[in-house]
């Protein structure tokens, strides 16, 4: 008796990044938590097979993979108009192929863009309260908007977090981290000074 493929539907959202858009899969494309995020094809290469194969779009900039969607950054030489559809139904396909979407999530890497070694926060008594609050209050909407968002470290009242996805580079992105995070972390910790994106 044949099974019946359930099947696979993908739709767009846009992001508060204009360069980004999320497209959502009913089916994971990577579970258990992870996320792999990818700047070129060569770091996609044995990680992602789909991150590898949108690369080999011209204007693909960068890719994001978290649950059940990816979010895809692209350059200036060509509108969304353009190329939502033919994105849509490339994922589409390489979904219902059965296509293993990450293979292994890439390590964190240990040096910002300029090649400085990434700071290594000390742990502080504030770790598992400000991991606990961008849990259940930051990271749920921060996902619905196709990024990511990382606790590095708690040094002398200032948080430092990392930005995936969506979320890197978006012009919005500073207020909501003075806004929105700062605020809140703010509320429940009154020794929170300020909140900081480290630059990947």
């Amino acid at each position: 008796m044949s099974q019946t493929a359930v099947p696979v539907n993908v739709y767009m959202e846009m992001t508060p990044n204009p360069a980004t858009m999320k497209f959502v899969a009913n089916k994971y494309l990577i579970s258990d938590g992870s996320q792999a995020e990818y700047n070129s094809a060569l770091e996609a290469k044995d990680s992602s097979p789909l991150a590898e194969a949108l690369f080999k779009f011209p204007f693909v900039q960068k890719v994001f993979i978290a649950g059940n969607f990816v979010s895809i950054t692209k350059n200036d030489s060509i509108q969304w108009d353009y190329v939502n559809m033919e994105l849509r139904e490339f994922l589409k396909s390489f979904v219902e192929e059965g296509n293993v979407a990450v293979i292994k999530a890439p390590e964190p890497k240990a040096e910002t863009a300029d090649n400085k070694p990434k700071k290594v926060y000390d742990p502080s008594e504030y770790d598992d309260v400000i991991r606990g609050l961008l849990e259940e209050f930051v990271r749920p909407a921060v996902e619905q908007d196709g990024g990511a968002i990382d606790f590095l470290g708690y040094d002398n009242g200032i948080v430092t977090v990392g930005l995936k996805g969506a979320c890197s580079g978006c012009p919005s992105s500073t207020m909501t981290l003075r806004g929105g995070i700062e605020n809140l972390l703010k509320q429940h910790i009154p020794d929170v000074r300020a909140v900081v994106a480290e630059e990947e």
